[in-house]
């Protein structure tokens, strides 16, 4: 039986456990032997996989958005 899924964010994967799920994929694993190996959602596994097929890195990747309004100096004060 499946957990009930919380919508609350999460923090981001370190890049160690990124670059294990690609060394899992590249061992011949599949999708869900890797996300019960590493307790990690099928959705996360497959997003990282793919991006990293797409990009060829496990990197977090800069996002979109509207920059700041202050810079960080005056932010400060």
């Amino acid at each position: 039986m499946r957990q009930k899924s919380s919508i609350m964010k999460t923090k981001e994967l370190t890049k160690q456990v990124r670059d294990k799920v690609v060394e899992k994929y590249e061992a011949g694993l599949g999708y869900k032997k890797i996300s019960r190996a590493l307790n990690i959602s099928l959705s996360t596994i497959k997003s990282i996989i793919r991006k990293w097929k797409e990009y060829g890195t496990t990197a977090n990747l800069p996002r979109g958005g509207r920059p700041p309004k202050l810079k960080s100096r005056t932010r400060r004060k």
